[in-house]
């Protein structure tokens, strides 16, 4: 090969290395231009006129399908529209269903519990409810459902014992009062309050099981008193002769062919007693079950606290009241006319409108045996009751009375149920489910509650 043609090759081949160079960088600085991302387009703000309105959403309403609403005792559940449908829970977490899960608190929000009490046509309680067989609202708002509680607590009890009843009712009440320690359990505790003429505590909170409360129950026991009326005239003289009454003799202090009747004033101040025991037991533990448990004949005369003032109280500070009813007004038919109250005047069915404004309920017992029936009964059903907590919707500086309502998805159910309540400042101090970072707080204080004196003796 010759000289001339060496040089054409090597000249060849640095034109196509030059060629394959500029090829390679042009591809980069494409690559490069591509990896650049594009600038915003400009848009156009829609019109008012382009835009589509959305309705506000209405709250839930409670009507629903074949579902048995709270009632007061022996109250007939109400039918609805089958054809409406139950409305659906707010989605949010499955509610705390361990009682040992909800002693504790998480945030600062307003908690409210319910307890209540279901049974069938026939009156008996009926168990196996879960918490998507119920609905509670506040205020005619559905609210979220976020504790179920079916295991029974601890009872803080404050009991009541009328002695202004007759003799014979007294030595019934009083045979039965040793069959009533076996009614509770070892983890309650009991104070006892009795009232006549003014109100009497005979103890504070005690073990239910303790030697103290059966000592405490014995010396409860009163004498009651008699309808006795007193006679002056004709019939009642204070001097005689030759053993014969005399009429018209001076400075016997008798006016001849004169009758008069003396009535003496009876006293039974309920209401004062049932204030009294729920002071103390507004002072009890929250995480356990509030009750004041009455034996009673229900009449109410002389207290200084109106029911209604006692009936707030008790809302306020989540207290329920059970009864037993002894006496004439326990006999059916007795005190039909007693139900119309005259105003000024004694009134002999006090009992039902406590418990039914507080979820409570009342039976009515004439015998012994009963009686003490009557105590078993009572703290069966009241360990057999539910338990539902929400978050109220409600701002925590309204403290208007807020009216509640349990409704349970099945047919023919009687609920048993307080009507509402009144919120105070320590609802933030309630019973919440369990978060990794609180503590349980101290006993809150109860609210301030209407002062009371003893009646004049």
């Amino acid at each position: 090969m010759t000289l001339g043609t060496q040089k054409m090759l090597v000249g060849g081949l640095a034109l196509l290395l030059a060629a394959a160079g500029l090829r390679a960088g042009a591809q980069n600085q494409t690559q490069a231009q591509q990896s650049v991302p594009n600038a915003p387009q400009p848009q156009t703000l829609p019109t008012l006129n382009s835009i589509t309105p959305v309705a506000p959403a209405l709250p839930s309403t409670p009507s629903q399908a074949g579902a048995s609403t709270s009632a007061t005792d022996g109250a007939v559940p109400a039918t609805t529209d089958a054809q409406t449908p139950e409305p659906v829970q707010e989605q949010g977490p499955p509610p705390v269903t361990e009682r040992s899960q909800a002693n504790t608190l998480s945030v600062s929000v307003q908690y409210h519990a319910i307890p209540f009490t279901v049974k069938d046509s026939k009156g008996r309680l009926v168990p196996g409810l879960t918490y998507r067989d119920v609905r509670v609202y506040e205020n005619g708002v559905l609210q979220h459902t976020s504790v179920f509680l079916t295991d029974p607590a601890p009872l803080s009890v404050g009991l009541v014992i009328d002695q202004s009843v007759t003799t014979d009712t007294m030595e019934k009440v009083n045979d039965s009062l040793s069959a009533l320690q076996g009614a509770f359990s070892p983890y309650d505790e009991v104070a006892v309050f009795t009232y006549n003429n003014g109100v009497k505590e005979q103890t504070t909170f005690t073990a239910a099981q303790s030697a103290r409360l059966g000592a405490v129950l014995e010396q409860s026991k009163g004498i009651g008193r008699d309808p006795i009326m007193g006679l002056t005239g004709p019939l009642a003289h204070d001097q005689v002769i030759n053993n014969m009454p005399i009429d018209g003799v001076p400075d016997s202090g008798h006016q001849p062919g004169t009758l008069s009747f003396t009535v003496p004033k009876e006293y039974h101040t309920l209401n004062d007693a049932i204030l009294a025991a729920a002071k103390q037991v507004a002072r009890a533990d929250y995480h356990r079950q509030r009750i004041i448990y009455v034996i009673s004949d229900g009449k109410e005369y002389g207290s200084k606290a109106t029911q209604k003032e006692v009936i707030r109280f008790l809302l306020t500070n989540h207290i329920e009241v059970w009864a037993t009813q002894v006496g004439e007004s326990a006999i059916k038919g007795m005190g039909f006319v007693d139900r119309v109250h005259i105003p000024f005047t004694m009134r002999d069915d006090a009992l039902p409108k406590y418990t039914s404004a507080t979820g409570g309920q009342f039976d009515s017992e004439f015998r012994p045996k009963g009686i003490e029936n009557g105590f078993s009964q009572i703290t069966a059903e009241v360990r057999a009751q539910y338990t539902v907590g929400y978050y109220t919707h409600e701002s925590p500086y309204n403290e208007s009375y807020r009216k509640t309502e349990v409704r349970v998805l099945r047919p023919g159910l009687t609920i048993i149920a307080p009507d509402g309540y009144y919120p105070n400042a320590s609802d933030n101090a309630r019973m919440r489910p369990k978060t990794a970072t609180t503590t349980t707080p101290a006993t809150p204080a109860p609210t301030s509650a209407p002062t009371t004196t003893p009646a004049p003796q």
